[in-house]
Formats: structure tokens, C-alpha cells, sequence
């Protein structure tokens, strides 16, 4: 099983760290694209910080991100499980999981990524801002840089197991799975309140935080989007299942976080 992920907008920077090494980070086969777009970014805050603000989509008291961006290469990094914080990530809190969640989240969960594609929980990274859908000068959308080279790395990843999407939609622009059939899982978290459902963000993404703790700390590895429905349900959710043109989508209805 595989747990896709989207990213968090924000970050907590290391204090201390060694460098970014892209050559050290999972799924190499991202490396050249990653690397392209690392000097985009890292230009455009240095040339220009004022037009780096306006294409990264940032309010003017936050330009200590375009200094940010403007020295990635050498900035400090940390576990990217340590640098993306948000209601999911606090919801999963990686941190205080077991021994063995930790263990397992190495190799069945993957965070998607603006700036580096596709990352494990374990690879170190600095704090960025490149959200996933920027319009980068010389390289056009990032969702589209993506596009092209994300979705073999992730079936890699994904072998003959259950991929569990839990992107967002800006970031299920970069890769929309396809002939999976029921070994992909789409998680959707309705709120229901007075009998009418509804999306919500803050319930959606801790939700989906509370998800991915409770599988990883289960244990075991469904094969099928029906079987993760089953175990679910049996963890104490309350899941319906739709069939979709590609995979099976999963509704998670609460009512409280």
C-alpha cells in the first residue's frame, strides 16, 4: 500500500542541518526535474524578489519567504515528516507514532510536492514555498513539469499494491492515476450535519491525518480499495464506496474531528 500525500503550505525551517543533497532524496528518477526546478526558483527570488513574490502567490508580509527560496542550496534540512506541519501532518503526528508506524511510513507513505516531486518521510529537505500551482517564468506550470515524469516513479512505488490517493486537488493536477481499477483508493471526508454532507477543509485534512496514523499503526497492507473500506470500518470509520471510471472512491462521513 501506498499513501499519497499532498504537502503542507506551511513549514517549519530547520535550525540546523546539513544541505540539500538532491542525489540523497527518494524516487532519483526526479533528480534532473528537481534540479530544474531548484535554480528556477532560487533565481527568481535572487534577480527579482518583487516578481518572485507575485508569481510564488505571496502577501507582502511574508517576502522572508522569497529569501527563503533564494538560498534552498544551502539551507539546513530536517525530515520532511519534521518540515511540513498543517492540520494533516499535526493530525498524523509522525513524531510520536510507534517504532513500527515510523517503520512502515518509510515505504507506504510519499508526499507530493511542488518543488521535489514526490518525497518520503524520511528524506531532508528545507522549508520551502513553491506551491503546486505556480506558473514559474521560464518553465511554465509546475503541475505540467510533473506531469511528465511522476507518474512512473509513483507505479514504481505502488508495485502490484494499493495506491491511497489523499490529494489534494491542486495536487492531483501532477499525476492522474489510471488502469488500477480497484487498487485505487480515493479518500473523500464529508462532514454530515443535520442530515445534509458537505467538504470542508479542516475536517478533510485532519481526517485524512487521522487516517494515515491509524493505518500505519495497524499494520496491515490491504490489497484493494474494498479491503481498505473494510478495515476502516472495522478501526471504527464509517465508509461508503463509489466505483469511478478509474478506482474506487472512498467517502468518510464524520460529523466531530
Amino acid at each position: 500500500m501506498l499513501m499519497l500525500l499532498p504537502p503542507s503550505e506551511g513549514k517549519t525551517a530547520p535550525r540546523r542541518g546539513k544541505p540539500l543533497a538532491l542525489d540523497s532524496l527518494s524516487f532519483p528518477g526526479l533528480t534532473s526535474t528537481r534540479a530544474r526546478l531548484l535554480e528556477a526558483v532560487q533565481d527568481l527570488c535572487r534577480s527579482d524578489p518583487e516578481h518572485a513574490a507575485d508569481v510564488l502567490g505571496l502577501p507582502g508580509t511574508r517576502r522572508d519567504l522569497v529569501d527563503q527560496d533564494a538560498v534552498l542550496d544551502s539551507a539546513p534540512t530536517a525530515r520532511a515528516d519534521a518540515v511540513y506541519t498543517g492540520v494533516l501532518y499535526d493530525a498524523w503526528a509522525p513524531a510520536d507514532a510507534s517504532t513500527a508506524a515510523r517503520r512502515r511510513s518509510a515505504i507506504r507513505v510519499a508526499v507530493t510536492s511542488g518543488l521535489f516531486g514526490l518525497l518520503r518521510p524520511g528524506d531532508r529537505v528545507p522549508a520551502y514555498r513553491l506551491s503546486g500551482d505556480v506558473r514559474l517564468p521560464d518553465l511554465g506550470p509546475v503541475a505540467g513539469l510533473w506531469r511528465e515524469v511522476l507518474g512512473e516513479a509513483a507505479l514504481d512505488a505502488v508495485g502490484r499494491g494499493l495506491l491511497v490517493d489523499l490529494r489534494s486537488g491542486t495536487y492531483t493536477a501532477f499525476w492522474r492515476p489510471t488502469g488500477l481499477g480497484d487498487r485505487l483508493a480515493t479518500v473523500r471526508v464529508l462532514q454530515e450535519r443535520d442530515g445534509k454532507r458537505s467538504v470542508v477543509s479542516h475536517f478533510n485534512k485532519a481526517t485524512k491525518g487521522r487516517l494515515v496514523r491509524a493505518l500505519l499503526e495497524d499494520g496491515r497492507d490491504p490489497r484493494t480499495a474494498y479491503a481498505l473500506a473494510d478495515l476502516l470500518t472495522e478501526l471504527g470509520w464509517h465508509v461508503e464506496t463509489v466505483e469511478e471510471r478509474e478506482g474506487v472512491r472512498l467517502d468518510v462521513v464524520v460529523t466531530e474531528v
